[in-house]
């Protein structure tokens, strides 16, 4: 009798197995918990800066003018928002003219799509400040290079700076700052 009946059983069972796996890895990637635990250290020299060289012996040590110095604008210490998050941050005018956000000594999550952002959200302590830095003007000046160490990231040529009072450390994918800074002007 039971022969030449066919069972869904089977076929059911394969099918929840198909969608539960894929579940998983659409998960995996796009949450990513691996990066939790994977750090990346990076550790750039400010650009522009020219250290002090003394003269060649049997040079005659004639005073040159001091070759122009990166000259800080703004600046700030890193607060935790998602993640725990320190460090500084400084907006900073190049001997060309030119503008760079540097972070220093960062140390916060490393996580998915990460980005460092130029805002003009003020920066709030606690889950208040999580979500308010896309409710404005913001510039990304491209991916986190690393969650730990001292970078540097080029503001655009045609950004003024000065209309931006905050660095926040920004996961795209979640739509959430990892941590932030105030920018004070020196």
């Amino acid at each position: 009798m039971g022969r030449g009946r066919k069972t869904l059983g089977r076929p059911l069972a394969i099918g929840v197995l198909v969608v539960s796996v894929t579940g998983v890895g659409l998960g995996a990637y796009w949450f990513q918990p691996w990066k939790l635990w994977q750090d990346e250290t990076v550790r750039e020299a400010l650009p522009g800066a020219v250290a002090p060289t003394a003269p060649a012996a049997g040079v005659p040590s004639a005073s040159p003018s001091p070759a122009p110095q990166p000259r800080t604008l703004a600046g700030g210490a890193l607060i935790s928002h998602e993640h725990a998050t320190s460090g500084s941050v400084k907006l900073v005018r190049l001997p060309d003219g030119s503008h760079v956000v540097r972070l220093e000594d960062l140390d916060t999550s490393n996580g998915p799509d990460l980005r460092v952002w130029l805002t003009d959200a003020p920066v709030k302590e606690g889950r208040a400040g999580w979500h308010v830095f896309d409710d404005g003007a913001y510039v990304s000046l491209g991916k986190l290079k690393g969650n730990k160490g001292s970078q540097n990231y080029a503001v655009p040529a045609d950004v003024d700076p000065s209309r931006y009072t905050s660095v926040s450390i920004w996961c795209d994918r979640f739509d959430v700052s990892f941590g932030a800074a105030e920018l004070a002007r020196a």
